[in-house]
């Protein structure tokens, strides 16, 4: 079988929502356009006292911590700047996320679903062209199906939803943990060249599961009991931008 891109996933709230794209503009030296463009941060955060625009993880509110977040979807409008959120315990949220006047509602959505004992969701962070991603580099998320197959296969789960991986390019056609070979070489998807940088270690969100919010499944023991890590994907750095959708070929 020939290796295609099957699946475009972006999250334009760090840890909250996603949405699957049938096509995206990848562009040299960044992100997958507004993943990870905004970011909320809680009442323990220093993200507004760092002296860059990107701040660590731990600042902001995430799957580890609250996995109900994990359960959110979500529709952005670019355009508009305009952002839809579901979530099977909450009613849909529609805000402006560059609108002062609607941080107020998205913290008061997020409250009753994030942990009584969590430091409180404060403020909204969005820093212009600089994604809030787990890495301070720009790099895509880069997955193979056959991968996300074997841990399923490994927790004798059938239904394992590849979105608990919160990645943003999934291959299809590619053996089992190839793409960990793509480290260090150039690969093409469509007319776009990324080249691989390091595997994606994971942490106790991917145990949460994605239409639930409650946590159903011990990936990170299955990667470790079957694999000897807890790595699982790559990032990679996007070196020729280009157009591209769901089909294209992976070489």
């Amino acid at each position: 079988m020939t290796a295609r891109l099957a699946r475009i996933v972006r999250h334009p709230l760090k840890a909250i929502g996603r949405e699957e794209l049938d096509a995206v503009t990848l562009s040299p030296g960044a992100v997958l356009p507004w993943d990870r463009a905004f970011a909320v941060a809680h009442e323990r955060s220093r993200a507004s006292d760092l002296d860059g625009p990107w701040a660590q993880k731990a600042n902001y509110l995430r799957g580890v911590t609250g996995p109900a977040l994990m359960a959110v979807t979500c529709h952005f409008d670019e355009a508009a700047r305009r952002l839809t959120l579901r979530h099977p315990d909450r009613p849909e949220l529609t805000l402006r996320l560059d609108a002062p006047e609607d941080e107020g509602a998205l913290i008061a959505w997020l409250d009753p679903i994030w942990p009584a004992d969590a430091p409180r969701p404060t403020r909204l962070i969005h820093h212009a062209g600089r994604a809030q991603t787990d890495v301070p580099d720009a790099w895509v998320a880069v997955h193979g199906m056959a991968s996300h197959r074997a841990v399923a296969q490994k927790l004798g789960r059938s239904d394992l939803s590849i979105h608990r991986w919160r990645g943003n390019l999934w291959i299809e056609g590619s053996a089992p943990w190839e793409e960990v070979d793509w480290i260090g070489r150039e690969f093409r998807i469509g007319d776009a060249v990324l080249i691989g940088r390091e595997p994606i270690t994971r942490c106790k969100a991917t145990m949460a599961n994605p239409e639930t919010g409650r946590r159903d499944a011990d990936t990170l023991g299955a990667l470790e009991e079957g694999w000897g890590h807890t790595d699982f994907g790559i990032y990679a750095e996007v070196i020729e931008g280009a157009l591209i959708r769901t089909g294209d070929p992976v070489a």
